[in-house]
């Protein structure tokens, strides 16, 4: 136990050093990954609370934010299936399945895909025609396979009645459609492997627990000439339910949970995210959150209803997330545990 208490601190303090360094340089590292969809929060739960969900997230919807979580199962089988409104016409789809192993652990499967929506090709006109072409360019009508993935295996289990380790490996890929090219036309793609790992502490203070995953690590991805690193994301967080210092005689479905993240992504500056959810009765529940260091928006809201169906648990979230200038961004959710 000793072991994993010393790997989770020396994790945290490593996070924290580094965040540092990168505060005295005082750089934004804007426009310095690719493949970013990998980065795009596609669950309501967590949106809704700010992101800051990396010591909340349970079961199969863990996939997505801390692999450790995975673990956090009430049932023997999850299904997940989450979609998100992105800006520009983006469409973001998402689902994970989930099956609790016993005191082997929990093993599932994850999915990850984005519509970008209606792309149209140009190519550049030729030299004879330059002169007499007004627009400068040829409209080659709608570009096909463009879109991009992620297939993920996600494993994790309990270490013991404190301490969670899960990881994730994924297939992620991108299809920018094909260009002409003095050879004839090219492909536009890329596939790479990333891996998630992630860590829960649970030290035996009330509820109170600590969070802390990466995610998106991997081999940078090679463009033409330009080579970009994946949108490697380094997160710690803690959560605690303040029902147990206001009201510690409260039942188990009726909680207030307090969440907070602290981010360090490598494609910008640290964020501190924070987020609070009350739960009634196992049945309803109401969020908010607010992600700090944004270029635009930050604030966050959303519901749960969870009712029983034939002997099965059901929920369904929504969350709202405030884009100035851009639309406002909504996510929907369908989970079931059996």
């Amino acid at each position: 136990m000793k072991r994993y208490v010393r790997l989770f601190i020396f994790l945290a303090v490593g996070l924290y050093m580094t965040s540092q360094v990168h505060a005295q340089i005082g750089l934004k590292k804007v426009g310095q990954s690719t493949m970013n969809f990998l980065q795009v929060s596609v669950s309501p739960t967590g949106s809704a609370l700010g992101e800051a969900y990396s010591a909340i997230g349970t079961g199969a919807e863990a996939a997505f934010y801390n692999p450790a979580g995975f673990a956090q199962m009430d049932n023997k089988f999850e299904a997940l299936f989450m979609t998100t409104q992105w800006l520009a016409d983006i469409q973001y789809y998402a689902g994970a399945f989930a099956w609790d192993l016993g005191s082997v652990g929990t093993v599932g499967l994850s999915y990850l895909g984005v519509d970008y929506g209606d792309i149209y090709a140009t190519s550049l006109i030729e030299k004879s025609a330059a002169a007499t072409d007004q627009q400068g360019y040829v409209d080659n009508g709608l570009m096909e396979n463009v879109g991009a993935y992620a297939f993920g295996v996600t494993f994790a289990r309990y270490v013991n009645t404190q301490f969670l380790m899960g990881g994730s490996v994924r297939l992620a890929g991108q299809n920018l459609g094909e260009s002409v090219v003095e050879t004839g036309t090219k492909t536009n793609s890329a596939q790479k492997l990333v891996f998630d790992f992630g860590l829960k502490y649970y030290p035996g203070f009330e509820s109170f627990r600590f969070g802390m995953s990466i995610r998106n690590f991997g081999t940078a991805v090679k463009y033409e000439e330009i080579t970009a690193q994946l949108p490697l994301v380094f997160a710690l967080g803690a959560a605690v339910d303040l029902m147990d210092f206001i009201n510690p005689d409260h039942s188990p479905g009726n909680t207030l949970v307090l969440a907070s993240d602290f981010s360090h992504p490598n494609n910008y500056t640290e964020r501190v995210n924070v987020g609070l959810e009350y739960k009634f009765m196992n049945l309803v529940m109401l969020r908010g959150g607010y992600q700090s260091n944004l270029d635009f928006g930050g604030v966050s809201a959303g519901f749960g209803l969870s009712p029983s169906l034939a002997g099965k648990d059901i929920e369904i979230n929504y969350s709202f997330s405030q884009f100035e200038t851009f639309d406002n961004v909504n996510r929907f959710s369908m989970f079931m545990s059996f």
